[in-house]
């Protein structure tokens, strides 16, 4: 599938920023001082929420589009917000094994071809009891009920993502402790 970005719509920025974002870590919180991936931040949208409710120590955001990570710099200096943002594919990413310990994705996986890959670079990248922090499958079908059509995320290529906790329009998985010292066990 050719990549096609999402059109800017202010009122889905603002509705992200105000609504979506606070709402998100009620339902599913982020302990302060952790290190924060956004795959697919796009626009940068999200990044200075996240900065002011969650306070990282370190917050990152990839894209595939240059031109989306221009504008995401440039939201991120008009806020005053420090962020590590780069061209990256979220199917091989830029960042050392075990680096972050919370990765969001607001609906990028559902739209890559091979997205069993991307999941498995957010395992890689992901410390031992991180949080993997996506939409569900009804989120998607509502936000795009046309492009996400037959899309669902293949859970079965990373056995270290376990369910951890489901709120209607979001869920979260936790890399497992178990399972990675299972595959150490192994090698």
């Amino acid at each position: 599938m050719p990549y096609m970005p999402f059109a800017n719509q202010e009122s889905r920025n603002f509705f992200q920023t105000h609504l979506e974002i606070p709402t998100l870590l009620r339902a599913i919180p982020v302990a302060p001082g952790g290190r924060i991936l956004e795959i697919g931040c796009g626009r940068g949208v999200a990044l200075p929420q996240l900065a002011r409710l969650c306070a990282p120590s370190r917050l990152a955001g990839i894209d595939i589009d240059p031109t989306l990570v221009q504008h995401a710099e440039a939201r991120l200096r008009r806020h005053g917000v420090a962020a590590d943002v780069r061209v990256a594919d979220v199917r091989d990413l830029p960042f050392d094994d075990r680096e972050f310990d919370v990765v969001i994705d607001f609906g990028t996986c559902y739209h890559v071809d091979e997205p069993e890959r991307a999941l498995r670079e957010i395992d890689r990248v992901l410390d031992l009891g991180g949080t993997f922090i996506h939409e569900t499958p009804l989120a998607q079908r509502l936000a795009h009920p046309m492009r996400s059509t037959g899309r669902a995320l293949p859970w079965g290529a990373t056995f270290d993502l376990k369910p951890d906790r489901s709120v209607v329009l979001w869920a979260s998985r936790m890399k497992s402790h178990t399972s990675v010292s299972l595959h150490l066990q192994e090698a």
